[in-house]
């Protein structure tokens, strides 16, 4: 069955998104031992327990209003992690539920500015699945809403996607090709043959190890849309 991608804005998608991944991530992360927490994940010197508090500080600042010089930079990010150290994975995992159940209206009235945290949220979820050994890393039924967020986030002027450059996804499975970023005439659209995971994986920086795809007219580093 194949789906179209609507890249018109809808507010309400990020919140969405978070929450239907919400129902899949919290059950699965509840079942999990403590020891299950020290594994390490994909992201530089961070265990599955740094990805899920990582997560969980990011969506409580923006619930809060916690903004200022460095926010979301590596050492905000880490001082936030640092924070909530002596918690136990119960807790943990309590804040990030409780936070990805609230911040929907939050990211809706900020009118696309917060959009791109719900998408790395998401991300981060596939970690999560990948460390584990469990299915379903960066797919599944939230693509519906992480493809069109991506298509939007690779032209938001908060992303760290390559400027004059575009590239026209043609992925697997969907009845429309997917528009990232935006040419400035001097350069002409790079394409991508592919399915979406992979697509996910080359646009966050995740390893390519196993997958299959064509790109032309651009390298995996200029599609990179996060610092």
């Amino acid at each position: 069955m194949t789906t179209a991608l609507e890249d018109t804005y809808e507010a309400e998608r990020a919140g969405r998104l978070l929450r239907a991944e919400r129902d899949l991530l919290i059950p699965l992360l509840r079942s999990a031992p403590d020891e299950a927490f020290a594994v390490r994940t994909c992201c530089p010197g961070w265990t599955v327990r740094h990805v899920v508090a990582h997560c969980a500080t990011v969506l409580t600042r923006v619930v809060e209003s916690r903004y200022g010089e460095g926010v979301f930079s590596p050492e905000s990010n880490e001082r936030d992690i640092a924070e909530c150290a002596d918690w136990p994975n119960s807790r943990v995992v309590d804040e990030l539920e409780r936070r990805m159940s609230e911040v929907g209206p939050i990211m809706a009235a900020a009118k696309g500015r917060l959009d791109g945290i719900a998408l790395g949220e998401w991300v981060h979820a596939g970690d999560v699945r990948e460390a584990w050994g469990k299915p379903g890393a960066y797919a599944g039924a939230g693509l519906t809403d992480a493809l069109p967020l991506l298509g939007q986030h690779s032209r938001s002027p908060f992303s760290a996607a390559a400027p004059g450059l575009a590239v026209h996804a043609d992925v697997d499975g969907w009845d429309e090709p997917l528009v990232l970023g935006a040419t400035d005439g001097r350069r002409p659209p790079a394409r991508y043959i592919g399915d979406a995971p992979t697509l996910i994986r080359i646009c966050a920086g995740r390893p390519l190890t196993g997958t299959r795809y064509e790109l032309a007219g651009a390298t995996e580093k200029e599609l990179g849309l996060f610092d």
